[in-house]
């Protein structure tokens, strides 16, 4: 069901089996589209093959992915396996940062304040 080609890539032969059988042993799911987008997120990409160009579906269950860093026999390359960050969850981490400074900020003057409060109140006891 899964081989590995030259140590560079891996076959997925069967995907409806592949699915029924192996996913469910190591994700939520039998679900090989979602598997699909798994690897797409981690960076592996479908090998297409050139003498089909990609138009023609082919004749056997066989899908093919590779990714710079999955090499047999170069395992200290695996970290370099991440997943993508999107541009939105980007934005969304730069929009928490700012709000996280807004609130220290905010935090802050809030301190100086109570600390003017108690010194204005002070000197209004003496006064009185």
């Amino acid at each position: 069901l899964l081989h590995l080609q030259n140590g560079t890539s891996f076959h997925v032969f069967d995907q409806g089996r592949f699915a029924k059988e192996v996913l469910p042993k190591y994700f939520k799911h039998n679900n090989m589209a979602s598997f699909i987008r798994q690897l797409n997120m981690y960076g592996f990409r479908k090998v297409v093959n050139i003498e089909q160009g990609g138009l023609v579906k082919p004749e056997r269950d066989d899908t093919e992915f590779q990714h710079l860093c999955f090499l047999q026999g170069h395992e200290h390359l695996l970290e370099h396996i991440k997943r993508k960050v999107s541009s939105l969850r980007l934005l969304k981490s730069e929009e928490t940062k700012m709000r996280q400074e807004d609130l220290s900020r905010l935090l802050y003057e809030v301190q100086i304040l109570r600390s003017q409060q108690e010194n204005l109140e002070c000197q209004m006891q003496d006064m009185k």
